[in-house]
């Protein structure tokens, strides 16, 4: 039989991350590919005790049906959290992971052809989400310290964009952190020319050097911006709990389109979530992590120095998960990706991260995962595959 598919599958692959978590499976596989919490950082000792008491002493209400906004306790923590910028018209929704606001914001703004805007190199995932609402992708360069904001007025110029997908913080996949000032520009520009600001922020917590940068929404005076938040890289992306923040109206069509989606996320994990910080576990959680992946960080940026030949180019992220590296021109990523899978490192090719464009000679690596002999042998290979199979021919 022949399956008549959706056109909007059309010209749509799979995740590249997917494909390589396939190989995985090898258990002598060192892999800087995927973007996974260590399974060291769960707290699965404080998980158990509160999913314990909640199944005690509240069944009735964590294996029910909810409400789609989210559960009250877990709303009000969320606003809390974020009390220093939502406005008196914004409004806060629980989500099944962030990555389902960036579907619903796709679901509220885009129509087939519909223009927006993302950095050059952007997420993955959200890529392919757009690029499933059959959004018309445009991309703003990445500089050093965030988008490359005349290329960023020039475009909302010419393509009028629904929005603009922006990870301010530690992005996905470049490590890069926006400046304060360009935040405030940016929310400028964007504002001006009634462009949407989707802020997908998952990251801001693991900061292991420097000072807190502001959100963007924090500018956000006339409800422009739509703040996403996450849980699942300070806790467990395996309760996937996530939250939006934006201007009241644009909550109430996301819970429309939530309730087609999933009708509400977990009541189970929401209040594992909102118990584990309300019982003050979370803050010290936190800074316990960051330790964790800052000197995993530390490690693989001393394997770099000693094992990467000098004209290969590793990004110093403050925080987060990545480091985003360049290889001299003429090498492909892929190339030597799999060189680097037959002698049992992997890491992801950065093509796939550009809409528009791709730089083949561009990888993502992921230290937050691997041990820290294992980030010493899997560089190791890395840099002697680099200099035996590609600058010696």
């Amino acid at each position: 039989m022949e399956l008549n598919f959706s056109c909007r599958f059309d010209g749509v692959e799979g995740s590249e991350i997917r494909r390589i978590f396939s190989l995985l499976s090898d258990p002598e596989m060192i892999s800087f590919a995927g973007g996974n919490p260590s399974p060291l950082s769960f707290p699965s000792g404080e998980i158990g005790e509160i999913t314990a008491d909640l199944i005690q002493n509240q069944a009735a209400v964590v294996f029910q049906y909810g409400n789609t906004l989210g559960t009250e306790a877990l709303l009000q923590t969320v606003r809390e959290m974020n009390r220093e910028i939502m406005r008196d018209d914004d409004e806060a929704i629980i989500l099944t992971g962030s990555s389902q606001g960036i579907e619903m914001t796709a679901r509220t703004l885009i129509d087939r052809g519909d223009t927006m805007l993302v950095e050059s190199p952007s997420f993955l995932g959200a890529l392919q989400t757009f690029k499933l609402a059959q959004a018309d992708i445009k991309s703003v360069r990445l500089e050093e310290d965030g988008p490359d904001l005349n290329e960023l007025e020039d475009k909302i110029k010419k393509y009028a964009p629904k929005f603009f997908y922006i990870i301010p913080t530690f992005q996905n996949p470049s490590g890069i952190t926006t400046s304060a000032e360009k935040r405030r520009i940016i929310y400028e520009l964007c504002a001006g020319h009634g462009v949407v600001i989707l802020e997908d922020d998952p990251y801001a917590e693991l900061r292991y050097e420097g000072e807190a940068i502001a959100p963007i929404k924090s500018h956000d005076a006339g409800g422009t911006v739509i703040k996403l938040m996450s849980f699942s890289k300070t806790i467990s992306p395996g309760l996937r709990v996530g939250a939006a923040i934006a201007d009241k109206k644009i909550i109430h069509k996301f819970n429309l389109a939530k309730q087609g989606l999933d009708v509400h996320t977990s009541n189970l994990s929401q209040y594992i979530v909102s118990e584990y910080v309300q019982r003050g576990y979370y803050k010290p959680h936190v800074q316990e992590i960051c330790g964790l992946y800052r000197a995993q960080r530390d490690e693989m940026e001393t394997a770099i120095a000693a094992g990467f030949p000098k004209d290969v180019t590793v990004l110093h992220p403050a925080g987060g998960l990545f480091m985003w590296g360049s290889l001299p021109r003429g090498i492909c990523a892929k190339d030597l990706f799999a060189k680097c899978v037959e002698k049992k490192v992997a890491f992801v090719p950065g093509g796939p991260f550009y809409a528009e464009n791709p730089k083949e000679n561009t990888f993502r690596l992921n230290f937050s995962m691997p041990s820290r002999e294992n980030i010493r042998k899997g560089i190791r290979i890395m840099g002697e595959t680099i200099k035996g199979e590609f600058l010696n021919k």
